[in-house]
């Protein structure tokens, strides 16, 4: 129940639910139905709580958010080197083999066609900047993967079906989509064909 947490706790959960990313204080105040100068207090409670913890309340003026906290950021940065410097193997290059050849896709879709869960290895891709994820425009709750001018720029094309065989190979990928059958996702939300 929203009564059995504190107003502190609540814009916590709040700012997380928006990515962390900065809203106004005035909205906030709005959102979680309360005076701007009990909005303040919980903005004190809440940076207090986040003292010894990874993540910091970031407060301007008008606007707070959710950001890593200073003392954490080497661990990102070491984090972030490895995950770069790994190779991005088999795996990688199918994910950008379906999303170059395929069109954008979503990971449900790629998960599909691959057949085994993908998204370490997107997680991967995205933050080497070979992919980037942009909003569905047919379902707001997935994201769509598509090829970013830098990995085209790298294969020396101007798009994607400037690629070699782009044609015959984004024919027969969706040739075997369409002999797989549809895909409908279970209570679960796993794909499964009919």
């Amino acid at each position: 129940m929203i009564e059995s947490l504190d107003l502190a706790a609540r814009l916590e959960a709040l700012l997380f639910s928006e990515g962390g990313g900065p809203m106004q204080k005035k909205k906030l105040a709005q959102l979680l139905d309360c005076k701007e100068s009990e909005l303040a207090d919980a903005i004190h409670t809440l940076s207090d709580r986040r003292k010894d913890s990874g993540i910091a309340l970031i407060e301007a003026d008008l606007e707070i958010a959710l950001a890593i906290a200073p003392s954490a950021t080497e661990t990102i940065r070491i984090a972030h080197e490895r995950e770069i410097g790994r190779e991005i193997g088999d795996a990688g290059l199918e994910v950008l083999a379906i999303i170059l050849y395929r069109g954008p896709s979503t990971r449900t879709q790629i998960d599909y066609i691959r057949g085994v869960n993908t998204s370490s290895t997107i997680r991967t891709l995205t933050a080497r900047g070979l992919i980037e994820r942009i909003v569905n425009p047919e379902d707001a709750r997935e994201y769509l993967y598509r090829p970013t001018t830098e990995l085209l720029a790298h294969l020396g094309a101007t798009e994607a079906r400037n690629l070699p065989d782009h044609a015959k190979i984004a024919s027969e990928l969706a040739a075997f989509e369409a002999s797989k059958g549809p895909f409908n996702e279970d209570a679960d939300g796993v794909s499964e064909p009919e």
